[in-house]
């Protein structure tokens, strides 16, 4: 059955030194019918790859929220110790990052009469596609303690 035609202007050629189906030597592809499956597994796989994709790139977006948090708490935290007024730890929380200041809470708790504990909270938006209709926004927050001076 070498070089036997099937339909009309095609033809399938079995190497020589093998069954259909068996060791290396039979049909090109290794069975009949084959040809085509490792573009289904492809085209199965490939969209749960951008998904996972799309959430390791939301996670570092979350983290990279996360730093900034901290910098922001830091930064009121040493405005307090300078100015221990609550307009001016949020405005430095708020100057310190390119964070939304829509979506940024700051706290100013005095500890005693020579600390101040600044908290911001930061509702971290998950924008990408796919990604955000699943997860939602995630809350970070921040604590920072500095000695107040005088």
């Amino acid at each position: 059955m070498i070089g036997h035609r099937h339909r009309a202007g095609t033809h399938r050629v079995r190497r020589p030194g093998g069954p259909p189906g068996g060791p290396p030597g039979g049909w090109p592809s290794g069975r009949p019918g084959d040809a085509g499956q490792a573009t289904v597994e492809m085209a199965l796989a490939v969209p749960f790859l951008v998904l996972l994709f799309a959430l390791i790139v939301q996670v570092a977006l979350v983290a990279k929220d996360q730093v900034l948090v901290v910098h922001a708490a830091r930064e009121a935290a040493r405005a307090a110790a300078v100015d221990p007024s609550a307009r001016s730890v949020t405005a430095a929380a708020k100057a310190a990052s390119p964070l939304r200041p829509d979506r940024l809470d700051v706290q100013l708790i005095t500890e005693g009469r020579d600390r101040a504990r600044v908290s911001v909270t930061y509702a971290a938006p998950t924008d990408l596609p796919l990604v955000g209709r699943l997860v939602g926004d995630v809350i970070v927050r921040a604590t920072a303690t500095m000695r107040i001076e005088r």
